[in-house]
């Protein structure tokens, strides 16, 4: 298995194995019941890794630079919206 991602949060490395799986990865997170009830022990060593097969590993890195480019594009199209009135975008003037 080779390390593919580091991260802080145990929920951000959950969600990238989750993803990687749905593209048909087998994704694993050494030491994920440490990382949920220690994370601190994790951070010292470089964070939560997230692993890959290495016959996975070009494959994987790509899905999530789409993925993240994906999400960015999307919170930039969400944050250039014009907010909506709460009652649904109607007036009663």
């Amino acid at each position: 298995m080779e390390t593919i991602a580091n991260v802080a949060e145990i929920a951000e490395a959950q969600l990238i194995r989750s993803v990687l799986e749905g593209h048909g990865i087998k994704a694993v997170i050494p030491h994920e019941s440490t990382a949920e009830i220690a994370p601190p022990y994790l951070w010292a060593s470089g964070g939560i890794r997230i692993q890959v097969a290495e016959s996975d590993v070009a494959t994987a890195k790509s899905i999530l630079a789409t993925t993240m480019k994906d999400a960015e594009a999307a919170i930039e199209r969400e944050q250039n919206e014009e907010p909506r009135a709460a009652d649904g975008g109607g007036s009663s003037k």
